[in-house]
């Protein structure tokens, strides 16, 4: 078993909804499931509470309207992390503070992001704590000008002027670069040219030809654009997490439980492979999301990207046919009560393996 690949997986749990269980059934949901790794979008205090004493590691968001007011002053952003990090980091396993969540370069908290960076990572220091939870961002793929082949995958001018800032500071203090990547919607705002087996990962063989690189699936090119991208602005060995990936179950074009359960068993099992352009690179990984959520909009899919209803009920429940006998016995706890989603028994399955 390969350790690191085996912890790869996370899970992002949002609460853009009025009707989702507790914070502490919540963190036992996660425990029950075997989910080691959290995102949150924004440092809620019963969360981060009732994560005291787990295993879980923890990426807290830092909201895009609060970056400017730390960018601009260090104070505020020196009483955020001793109030929300410096307090528990004792008791609660945190990973990353992602300072932004899908910022373009045109939008008013641009200028923003890497001095606030700065002044969160100044206070970790302070703390002692700057080398135990990185600082990140974000990103969306539009920040690309070009990502077809994957290998004219660069930021524009503008982009580029944004990203550069922030690539120094992950660089200088060896910190990944966090990355949405839906191909979901690459395939609905495509669907001409991009299949549903491309972005299910299902292509019985390849599909684009880039120079020495093949793909067999979406997930993949576009990440390899990102790669190439990184690779024009002088940031070639920069890491990079997903740090969102999922696929709507209900509401729009292809959005159904079969598809998301191939997606989500799919996606589970290959990020530990890496991609053509990086390969055998296991690749941290947080699927999205937890539960669906009734108050995302204003698209209709937004409300069901969840692994669970807010119920608590699995989603993905097609579990048969996979012999698991033979690597938990009979009697694992993983698998007792039919909680366990197909999803997760398939990254069990495929990294133990």
């Amino acid at each position: 078993m390969c350790h690191e690949a085996a912890q790869s997986i996370g899970v992002c749990y949002g609460r853009v909804a009025d009707n989702l269980p507790s914070a502490e059934e919540v963190i036992g949901l996660f425990k029950a499931n075997g989910i080691e790794r959290m995102r949150i979008y924004d440092p809620d205090l019963p969360t981060i509470q009732a994560l005291r004493g787990s295993n879980i590691e923890l990426s807290v968001g830092v909201p895009n309207q609060v970056i400017q007011s730390f960018a601009t002053n260090a104070a505020a952003a020196t009483e955020w992390v001793q109030n929300n990090i410096q307090t528990y980091a004792n008791d609660v396993k945190f990973r990353y503070i992602i300072v932004g969540n899908e910022i373009m370069h045109h939008d008013e908290a641009a200028q923003f992001v890497a001095p606030a960076m700065q002044n969160i990572y100044n206070a970790l220091e302070s703390a002692n704590l700057e080398s135990q939870i990185k600082v990140s961002t974000a990103i969306q793929l539009g920040l690309l000008i070009t990502s077809y082949p994957p290998s004219s995958g660069a930021f524009g001018t503008a982009s580029t002027a944004y990203m550069t800032p922030i690539l120094s500071f992950l660089v200088k203090n060896e910190a990944p670069l966090l990355a949405n990547l839906y191909t979901y919607f690459s395939y609905i705002g495509d669907p001409k040219h991009i299949s549903l087996d491309y972005a299910l990962f299902t292509s019985p063989g390849t599909v684009v030809k880039d120079g020495q690189y093949e793909y067999q699936n979406i997930f993949d090119a576009s990440l390899d654009s990102l790669y190439a991208a990184l690779e024009k602005v002088g940031a070639p060995n920069l890491e990079v997490v997903i740090s969102e990936s999922g696929w709507p179950s209900d509401g729009g074009i292809g959005a159904t439980v079969d598809n998301a359960n191939t997606y989500y068993g799919n996606l589970v099992k290959h990020v530990k492979n890496g991609t053509p352009r990086r390969p055998n690179q296991p690749l941290e990984t947080y699927l999205f999301a937890m539960f669906d959520e009734d108050k995302k909009g204003p698209a209709e899919t937004e409300r069901h990207f969840g692994l669970f209803y807010p119920t608590k009920q699995p989603k993905y429940q097609i579990l048969t046919n996979i012999v698991h006998d033979h690597v938990f016995g009979s009697s694992s706890s993983l698998t007792r009560g039919g909680m366990f989603p197909s999803f997760l028994f398939f990254l069990i399955i495929f990294i133990f393996l």
